[in-house]
């Protein structure tokens, strides 16, 4: 009953989570916000103490069942750990703290010292993000574009097409790493990167030892037949001499579906006079029991998932006809080029560029719910895979405010629509050389007409000829740095006019 109650809740958080970072509608996280919003660390660094004093006092309790029922990272490395269908593979193996306590305080170290990027490469439900934005969330797109294109077949508009590019470069790369590396270690040795390198695992740890609620040897009963440690994923169970290391231990219920002599039980109380209390966890040996063959288990669900989603982005790729931008039929438009700001742009919401590398932890949520595109990973070397803007391909709305919304550790405030008007983080900046009526002598006046502020005018280049171009002028005063003037602008590769962003931001 135990391990059942503990997948019926795993598998609805994570299908939640994965649905938050897939949705390209936006309207999921009215409903589906909150899953994002009880992760521990996102938490701690959006100082709701609350959450994290719940997450402790369950771990007090029951163990660490945050890290099988509601750490997304953690319910997909058991996810891939069934790809390997064999059963009593795991084994029994000793905690290396030197490693784990190591990895703890390198990070915490990156945390106070501002790197962000290190912060970001550790912390669980980051690492999770990451991976659904960048892997997953093109091949949803994909399956939705394949269906918007049968759709639009029969002519109906039940579905979307939505534009599948790469925000970054480096952020895919970390990405596809990170995942590589999960997936073989939860292939080969179940939980080995939660109980060795997750600093959330490890904190959490220190209350695990003492929790209330434990799985409990009763030595009477066993006859130390292994089975519970050949099938412990989190590899912290010595049948041999009947303890079970705690601080490892994370409560998935596999041993005791496992015990055929009811030899094991999780409760509060000792199960035999013999027993003795092991709140400190692992004893030392190895469990070197052979494995057995593989077993008769039908084809995993998430196996085939995966496979039909690699099927529908290959039939996209292969049904989609090829779109060429052109301008009424007779040039291509080439695709702009984003400019070298001095300051980067920050997200409204976020008060500075400082409170950002604060608090962010590069989950890319606010990157995979800006219906904008403006929004995308930073490729700075300490704020690596942090958000910036920039508007080669839209502009931030002034009515739109989602991703002060969904960020979950307070790096971005949330802010009402009706405020982010006044909110100036940055000021457009002119460049003549760049302007077609100086260089081709021709009428624009683009900018001015799309800024939704008035913060552009246009005047005549040179004051005292009628005839010379008009060209915007910048009231800065007034810009508050959406970008509708650089993305609207139609000189290319590089705008007439761009956005220079504020360290700090001001109220307007």
């Amino acid at each position: 009953m135990l391990r059942k109650i503990r997948l019926t809740l795993a598998t609805i958080m994570f299908v939640a989570i994965a649905l938050l970072f897939l949705d390209i509608s936006g309207a999921l996280h009215r409903w589906l916000g909150w899953t994002a919003k009880i992760q521990f660390f996102p938490s701690l660094l959006a100082v709701n103490f609350v959450v994290v004093a719940v997450l402790i006092i369950v771990t007090f309790i029951f163990g660490r069942i945050y890290c099988s029922v509601i750490c997304p990272l953690g319910i997909m490395q058991d996810i891939m750990a069934r790809f390997r269908r064999k059963k009593n593979r795991f084994s029994y193996s000793p905690e290396r703290r030197w490693l784990r306590y190591g990895l703890l305080v390198v990070f915490l170290a990156a945390f106070i010292f501002g790197a962000g990027s290190l912060v970001a490469l550790l912390e669980p439900y980051s690492s999770f993000g990451r991976i659904m934005t960048n892997i997953f969330k093109p091949a949803y797109e994909a399956g939705n574009n394949l269906l918007a294109s049968i759709a639009e077949h029969y002519e109906s508009y039940a579905f979307y097409s939505v534009d599948t590019w790469v925000r970054s470069l480096p952020t895919l790369i970390v990405a596809v790493v990170t995942f590589v590396v999960i997936f073989v270690l939860a292939l080969y040795g179940g939980r080995t990167y939660c109980n060795t390198v997750c600093p959330v695992g490890t904190i959490l740890s220190f209350f695990s030892r003492i929790s209330l609620m434990k799985i409990r040897f009763d030595k009477d009963k066993c006859r130390k037949c292994g089975k519970c440690s050949r099938n412990c994923k989190a590899s912290c169970i010595d049948f041999k001499s009947m303890k079970v290391d705690y601080s490892r231990c994370v409560v998935c219920g596999n041993c005791l579906k496992q015990c055929n002599f009811d030899a094991l039980h999780y409760t509060a109380k000792k199960l035999s006079k013999s027993e003795k209390a092991d709140g400190a966890g692992g004893a030392k040996g190895s469990d070197k029991a052979d494995e057995s063959g593989d077993s008769g288990e039908s084809v995993d669900k998430g196996r085939r998932a995966v496979i039909a989603s690699a099927a529908l982005a290959v039939a996209s790729a292969a049904l989609a006809e090829e779109k060429t931008k052109v301008d009424g039929g007779l040039a291509v438009i080439e695709d702009k080029i984003a400019p070298k700001r001095t300051t980067p742009l920050t997200p409204p919401g976020s008060i500075s560029a400082a409170n950002l590398a604060k608090h962010c932890t590069g989950c890319q949520l606010c990157v995979a719910e800006c219906p904008n595109d403006v929004l995308r990973p930073s490729t700075g070397l300490l704020n690596m895979m942090q958000p910036t803007m920039s508007y080669e391909r839209g502009y931030c709305r002034p009515e739109c405010s989602r991703c002060s919304h969904v960020c979950p550790t307070g790096a971005i405030h949330s802010i009402p629509s009706f405020e982010k008007s006044s909110i100036q983080i940055g000021h457009a900046v002119w460049i003549k050389e760049n302007c077609l009526p100086v260089t081709d002598g021709v009428e624009c006046g683009n900018c001015e007409r799309h800024c939704p502020v008035g913060a552009i005018t246009m005047i005549q280049l040179d004051e005292a000829d009628e005839m010379s171009p008009m060209v915007p002028a910048v009231n800065e005063a007034r810009c508050i740095g959406c970008g509708a003037c650089e993305n609207l602008c139609p000189a290319r590769p590089f705008s007439a006019i761009y956005v220079e962003g504020h360290e700090v931001h001001r109220t307007i």
